[in-house]
């Protein structure tokens, strides 16, 4: 049975070939590694211990479970079961639908999207940031603090319910460019039709990705390829000249300091005579500082760039508000007729440079500081006009506040910290981790934006909230909370482990600007990276078909999981054995675990 990774990389290889078609893709789910190395992958998420429409978890997963779909997928009878649908709220106060797959769907859709992402990731384009390796809503960002000097014009782009209306055959039709394959196109019309079911009410889905799925994000990232393709020939077209034209004004006084300078090489000049030509040079240098040196309207020279992620696009125009409105016409009208989609009316803006566009969270704008400095040769230049500033909206640090309930706004007008009622249940480790962890997530990413030093506020309220959190906790007061748990004005928590006792502080790391872009999942809030890699631990431990309890060898195992460490009381001796390991999955035999969740294995 070959490996999966040596598979995988044989597609990556022949995916830079632009022609090259796919073929007898359907066989590799007939390898039992790869739905190991799938299992490996996605084990650790908590939502596998969420019910699907089949009631079926990731608990009790098994080689024989392996097997069965195996045995499904070589006749072709393996089909996906609906999606249960459950409505989560939006901050508008508006319903977002959400979509529980079944685990077994889940693991089959984690083997297709690892052979998708082999064949397509090296096709994606550049401008294409979200739901891919090594790609962030930062690296989009600082793309945007690259290519968007000099903008006049931001066209803001936003999809209208974007997931919800991807066509299936023309999604179909894209995969068929490259796949020749049809039993593997026809399994992903399964899971794109498969539907959802709501109060137990069955719906089918006639467009649209599978909701909640595994490869939802990377089939919008191929079915939006042909987008980023459409403007990269559109940037081919409209892009004119090589260079602005010189503002004849500014011409007209460096000619005269150019002039000026010139005369100074004569040897038999007086001091009066130098001294007035110097003078003259300073005042013509001081007028082309206050001009522009290049024309800011110039017909000759335009330019457009753009970068998109996922189902949001901004793009950047050096031209006039006309062509700004022409491309978008033009974008709409692709779309519509290319890719049965449309474009938001009341969210695709046309934002002038003056102001400010709204992207992934930032608002972005175009400096126009004409300030002087000196760069590292001693020449003094304006280096701050036209470049792209990235800022925090004050909403952003603020409706998070409310969001956590962190804050209230008195009669007076007047801010103040307030307690999280529903945190003070859990320990003084997890209270403080909890605040840490949401101070050091919105750090993390509006880390880039000029005015980052905002969110020193936003740390001040969350630490006094989490003060006040602290002192209802244990009815008591602010300044006594401080006064048990400072040191050397530091607030800390100790906490006792194996080693000895160890101490948690609160985030105490210097809020400021970061040039450096995040290219980590951690950043983003949906992250859908690949990493080939070998079996894990957990993979291993399932092949060795051994059982952790009784140590009955070669008998079929079953993985026992749970959501969380600390939802173990530690009194039965199993869990006892999975704290001590630190170990949210046990392996064992069929009968070890049905006597484990009847109560019986102790």
């Amino acid at each position: 049975m070959r490996n999966p990774e040596v598979i995988l990389d044989n597609l990556v290889k022949q995916s830079t070939k632009a022609e090259y078609q796919f073929q007898r893709l359907y066989r590799n789910l007939f390898n039992e590694q790869f739905y190991i190395m799938a299992y490996g992958r996605i084990a650790h998420k908590t939502g596998n211990l969420t019910k699907g429409v089949d009631n079926e978890t990731i608990d009790g997963f098994s080689m024989k479970k392996i097997h069965q779909l195996i045995d499904l997928m070589k006749t072709e009878q393996y089909q996906p079961t609906p999606v249960r649908r459950v409505y989560i709220p939006k901050k508008n106060g508006k319903k977002r639908p959400l979509g529980i797959p079944s685990f077994k769907d889940k693991l089959v859709q984690e083997v297709i999207r690892m052979i998708l992402e082999a064949i397509y990731e090296s096709q994606f384009s550049k401008y294409s940031h979200g739901f891919r390796p090594n790609k962030s809503c930062h690296t989009a960002l600082s793309q945007i603090q690259t290519n968007f000097i000099g903008t006049k014009w931001f066209i803001e782009g936003d999809i209208c319910s974007f997931f919800d209306n991807i066509n299936h055959q023309i999604m179909i039709n894209l995969l068929r460019k490259r796949i020749q394959d049809e039993r593997f196109i026809r399994l992903v019309w399964k899971f794109l039709r498969a539907g959802y079911l709501e109060d137990w009410k069955y719906h089918k889905t006639y467009s649209g990705t599978p909701q909640g799925g595994i490869i939802s994000p990377l089939l919008s990232n191929i079915y939006l390829r042909e987008l980023d393709t459409y403007m990269e020939e559109y940037r081919t077209k409209f892009n004119k000249g090589k260079k602005r034209k010189m503002n004849p004004e500014y011409h007209r006084y460096a000619s005269k300091a150019s002039k000026r300078k010139q005369k100074l090489k004569n040897l038999d000049m007086s001091d009066g005579e130098r001294n007035v030509l110097l003078q003259e040079i300073k005042e013509f240098k001081s007028k082309m500082h206050e001009l522009p040196s290049k024309l800011a309207f110039d017909e000759t020279f335009k330019r457009i760039s753009y970068t998109r992620y996922a189902d949001d696009f901004i793009i950047s125009v050096i031209g006039s508000k006309a062509d700004a409105l022409t491309i978008k016409k033009d974008i709409e009208q692709f779309l519509n007729e290319k890719l049965k989609i449309q474009l938001s009316e009341e969210k695709t803006l046309i934002t002038h440079h003056s102001k400010f566009a709204k992207f992934l969270g930032y608002e972005i704008t175009i400096s126009r500081n004409q300030n002087i400095s000196t760069d590292c040769m001693g020449v003094k230049k304006r280096v701050h006009g036209s470049k792209v500033k990235l800022y925090i909206p004050q909403s952003a640090w603020v409706n998070k506040l409310k969001d956590l309930g962190a804050f209230r706004i008195d009669k007076n007008g007047t801010w103040k910290p307030t307690p999280r009622p529903y945190l003070m249940n859990l320990n003084d480790l997890e209270i403080l981790s909890t605040y840490n962890s949401e101070i050091r997530g919105l750090h993390n990413y509006y880390k880039l934006a000029n005015n980052a030093t905002v969110l020193q506020h936003f740390a001040y309220f969350m630490k006094y909230s989490m003060y006040k959190t602290y002192a209802s906790k244990y009815q008591s007061s602010v300044r006594k909370i401080l006064r048990k748990y400072q040191v050397n004005n530091l607030f800390q928590v100790k906490y006792e482990t194996k080693k000895g006792t160890k101490v948690r502080t609160v985030y105490n790391e210097r809020i400021v600007r970061e040039k450096r872009p995040d290219t980590s999942a951690n950043v983003d809030n949906i992250a859908n990276t690949l990493v080939y890699r070998s079996q894990t631990e957990l993979t291993q431990r399932l092949l060795a078909d051994k059982c952790d309890w009784c140590g009955k060898e070669n008998s079929e195992v079953e993985v026992h999981h749970i959501r969380k460490l600390k939802d173990l009381k530690g009194k039965a001796k199993w869990e006892k054995a999975m704290i001590a390991r630190k170990r949210k999955t046990m392996i064992l035999c069929h009968k070890c675990h049905v006597n484990l969740h009847y109560g019986r294995l102790d």
